[in-house]
């Protein structure tokens, strides 16, 4: 097992260069920690164009909403671009965990109004190929992206990495209702089945953005 290093470990006790392995190391994570964050930005991106755009076209709330998840979480994965971007990390380690905690509660906030009026009968959405392709291809992707930037913050000592790769591993259950939603909506009718789970995925929503406001995610 991997030992988490200090991110942010005072540098003068070492005499020698005997930090120097540790201190390449955190260089290397924190790379890989940039790397990461930009790849899950471009991939939101061009999710959230095509749910969107797809969603608009099949009156589909859940697509919909679904593209503005991706919106939320590019604004996680760039407040974590922001943090390593600077010479001094532990400055901006707060307010990023804070643009994250927030981002979590517009999530879970969102999700539930539109799985409410989706309960209520707000309208029921059409078939959408172009949604289920999407959400499936979600499912495969972020899962690979949250562990890796999850293993990476760790490792690391980040509490914003770890919570920003919670926001992905989020967007991981989210893509899973999304299709189920869509398929039993497509081939049963259940349009009731997306919204109620939709409403459990909200409240995991707000408990790890409560995580991230206390800083919890490396504890």
């Amino acid at each position: 097992m991997n030992e988490r290093l200090p991110l942010y470990a005072a540098e003068d006790t070492c005499a020698d260069g005997c930090c120097t392995p540790a201190r390449s190391r955190r260089a290397a994570l924190s790379r890989r920690v940039r790397w990461l964050v930009a790849a899950t930005i471009t991939y939101n991106v061009i999710e959230a164009v095509v749910a969107i755009t797809a969603g608009s076209s099949a009156s589909s709330t859940a697509l919909i909403g679904f593209g503005l998840d991706s919106v939320i979480e590019v604004a996680s994965a760039a407040a974590v671009a922001w943090q390593f971007s600077g010479s001094d990390p532990e400055a901006r380690e707060r307010t990023a965990l804070k643009v994250i905690a927030v981002s979590f509660f517009a999530l879970a906030a969102y999700v539930t109004v539109e799985a409410v009026q989706s309960l209520l009968g707000s309208g029921a959405a059409e078939h959408s190929t172009v949604g289920i392709v999407l959400a499936a291809v979600s499912l495969l992707v972020m899962p690979g992206l949250s562990y890796a930037q999850r293993r990476a913050g760790r490792e690391l000592g980040s509490a914003s990495a770890v919570a920003d790769s919670k926001q992905t591993l989020l967007c991981t259950y989210l893509s899973g209702v999304l299709l189920l939603g869509l398929l039993l909506n497509s081939l049963f009718g259940w349009s009731w089945a997306d919204p109620v789970v939709a409403l459990v995925i909200a409240a995991v929503a707000v408990r790890e953005g409560r995580e991230a406001w206390r800083g919890d995610h490396c504890c």
